[in-house]
């Protein structure tokens, strides 16, 4: 089994999965962290591909609690329904007794030459031409710290304030420091960077925590840099919503997501 961004163990029930939470894969205050939301979806993924043997279509995740190191999730996954060619499965995430995420989701593949894109990847510099994008608590602690990113278009980070961008959109390279491959659990885990770009919307120090997260898998390549076009649809009444296409070097689509989340507003680096 090659090596994965998160530490998912199997057990004696191939359907009963566990991740100990150690800080790499949480975020948050040094004293308050909480695993990383896109975590828990790419820690499903890796357990329903497992589990069953057949790569992920589209997988959704409702987040409905945090966990926090150095606690262990349990993964428990559940195929009601297995076809010849795909089948329907669902994880619950939890810690003890206390859910923390669900995840429903759809994995397989069928036999077919058919292999078209229609949208294309914006026309942006390299990553190795773009100005390195560093989160707004420029820690060097967490999840944040192992994925390097580069601004193509828009504001990251502190310099969103008083910036805002008229079309909502922001274009970041992403890839983690450590070189992990490119799959499916990796793409959950860059999916959720959509609330990057609500401070860039808003021009403010804002961002969010994530209520959901949905990933549809199209074509995953080799790549390196991941580009994520991400844009902020609308904000109200304290929430947002949000989509991201996620593009390889090359220019395949490999993926889209859609997340809504809660809306906050920072006044210093130590608000959640």
């Amino acid at each position: 089994m090659d090596p994965s961004f998160f530490d998912l163990r199997a057990t004696h029930n191939p359907h009963r999965w566990f991740m100990p939470l150690t800080p790499d894969v949480c975020v948050g205050r040094p004293d308050e962290m909480f695993m990383f939301g896109g975590v828990g979806l790419a820690s499903a993924i890796g357990a329903m591909e497992r589990t069953t043997g057949r790569p992920l279509i589209w997988a959704t995740a409702q987040y409905l609690s945090y966990a926090k190191p150095p606690s262990v999730v349990d993964l428990d996954v559940w195929v009601p329904a297995a076809g010849k060619y795909n089948s329907q499965a669902r994880v619950i995430g939890h810690v003890g007794d206390k859910e923390i995420f669900t995840v429903n989701a759809a994995l397989g593949a069928r036999p077919s030459e058919l292999s078209r894109q229609w949208l294309t990847m914006p026309d942006v510099p390299r990553p190795e031409d773009c100005e390195p994008g560093e989160h707004w608590r420029a820690a060097h602690y967490g999840l944040h710290s192992r994925m390097e990113v580069r601004v193509a278009k828009g504001h990251y980070g502190f310099d969103r304030q008083g910036a805002a961008e008229e079309d909502g959109r922001l274009l970041i390279w992403v890839r983690p420091r450590e070189r992990f491959a490119v799959d499916a659990s990796m793409l959950a885990i860059i999916a959720d960077h959509v609330p990057s770009g609500i401070g860039n919307a808003l021009g403010q120090n804002a961002g969010g925590n994530s209520l959901d997260n949905t990933l549809r898998i199209r074509r995953i390549v080799p790549t390196e840099w991941v580009l994520c076009d991400i844009r902020i649809l609308g904000v109200h009444g304290g929430f947002g919503h949000g989509a991201i296409y996620l593009f390889a070097q090359d220019g395949e689509l490999m993926a889209t997501a859609s997340q809504s989340l809660i809306v906050r507003v920072r006044d210093a680096i130590g608000d959640r």
